[in-house]
C-alpha cells in the first residue's frame, strides 16, 4: 500500500528527521552515481528529494509517481518533469533511461514482480538502476513514524535474488541509516556521529535503509549460426545423379 504524497512531502521537507534523512541518503546515492551529464535520469515512487543533482547536466529528468500515491508539482524552481503513471505501465519508450531510482515503490507495490519487468523494459544497454527500501534487519521498518515503516522490508538477499530473477545484475550494495528513527532532539542533534560510526557498529545495529545497485542485464543470442534442425526431405534437384556406369560413392 502507498503512503498519501503528501505526507512523503511533509517527512522529507517540514520534518527534521525527514531533512536528516534526505541528507544521509543523497550522499549516499551520489557516492553511487557522481554525476549524469548528458544522461536521461528517472526515479519511480518518490524520488523527487534526490534527483536534484542531476537537474543541471543530465539530459532530462523525469519523476515517475505512481497513481495510489499521487503526484506534486516538481521542482518548484524549474518546469515540472513529475508525472502520474500507473504502477506498472510507465509512459516511457524502451530503453529510454540511463538512471533509474526507485523509492518508496518497490516495497509498496502490490505488483512487484510487473513493477521489476517494467524497470527493466525502460532501462537502456548499460544503465544502473537503484532500488532504495527498508532493510529488514534494521529500526526503520519497525517504526510507523517514517514512511520506511510502510510495506514489505527486505534483506539482502531477498532484493538480490528477486533482481536476478527479473534479468538485473546486482554489482553494488550500501546499508545506511544508523541513526534512531526518532524526531527527539537529542538524536537529531547526534545523528551526524551515528551515521559516521555506523559502520563499525554494523555488528551490532544494522542500518535501517538498503541500497541494491544494479544494471540490465541482456541474454545474449544462442552460439551458433543457421538452422540446426535437419531437413527430412532435401529437394533432389540439388544432388547430382550419377553418370551412367559409374557407382555412387
Amino acid at each position: 500500500m502507498h503512503l498519501d504524497v503528501q505526507d512523503l512531502r511533509n517527512f522529507y521537507y517540514r520534518s527534521s528527521l525527514g531533512r536528516a534523512v534526505q541528507k544521509t541518503l543523497r550522499e549516499e546515492i551520489l557516492q553511487l552515481w557522481p554525476e549524469a551529464k548528458g544522461q536521461t535520469v528517472a526515479g519511480y515512487g518518490f524520488t523527487v528529494p534526490f534527483l536534484r543533482p542531476y537537474l543541471q547536466d543530465s539530459r532530462r529528468v523525469i519523476a515517475l509517481m505512481p497513481a495510489p500515491q499521487g503526484v506534486i508539482r516538481w521542482p518548484r524552481d524549474f518546469p515540472n518533469v513529475s508525472l502520474l503513471c500507473e504502477e506498472t505501465i510507465w509512459p516511457v519508450e524502451t530503453g529510454h533511461i540511463d538512471k533509474l531510482l526507485v523509492m518508496h515503490g518497490l516495497e509498496s507495490s502490490e505488483r512487484p514482480r510487473d513493477l521489476l519487468e517494467e524497470c527493466w523494459r525502460v532501462l537502456g544497454p548499460g544503465g544502473s538502476a537503484l532500488f532504495v527500501v527498508p532493510n529488514r534487519a534494521g529500526l526503520w521498518s519497525r517504526s510507523d513514524r517514517t514512511p520506511f515503516g510502510n510495506g514489505r522490508p527486505y534483506s539482502q538477499s531477498q532484493l538480490e535474488n528477486q533482481l536476478k530473477s527479473h534479468s538485473f545484475l546486482p554489482e553494488a550494495h550500501v546499508t545506511t541509516l544508523y541513526q534512531p528513527p526518532s524526531h527527539r532532539r537529542f538524536w537529531r542533534k547526534t545523528a551526524g556521529m551515528w551515521e559516521s560510526l555506523g559502520g563499525k557498529l554494523s555488528f551490532i545495529a544494522a542500518g535501517g535503509i538498503l541500497i541494491v545497485q544494479a544494471s540490465k542485464r541482456v541474454q545474449a543470442p544462442s552460439s551458433g549460426l543457421g538452422i540446426r534442425e535437419t531437413v527430412r526431405r532435401p529437394l533432389e534437384v540439388l544432388t547430382p545423379k550419377p553418370k551412367a556406369g559409374v557407382k555412387p560413392v
